[in-house]
């Protein structure tokens, strides 16, 4: 039988799972379309909702609210592809 050696992988410690929140999203419609263009370009993420405020139900405000969270080496590339995009506020989180 042979010898097996184990290497452990050498992560930048930087970028290896540093999740950031990167952007508010406001409407299903918004989120669905960010969603593609993340996709589209191969940017990883995370879409958490925003639970609403009782005088938001009581007022009848239908926005839905939600938090893009990606890796921080992809911010740069989110912010040029997001540039423009009313519906979303970048560096709003």
């Amino acid at each position: 039988m042979g010898v097996v050696f184990v290497e452990a992988i050498n992560f930048n410690a930087l970028f290896f799972n540093h999740e950031i929140p990167f952007c508010k999203v406001y409407g299903i419609e918004s989120k669905d379309k960010l969603e593609k263009l993340l996709v589209t370009n191969r940017i990883s993420f995370f879409v958490e909702c925003q639970e609403k405020k009782p005088w938001h139900r009581l007022l009848g405000n239908a926005t839905s609210e939600f938090t893009i969270r990606i890796n921080e080496a992809d911010s740069v590339l989110a912010s040029n592809l997001l540039e423009g995009i009313e519906c979303v506020k970048l560096g709003a989180v």
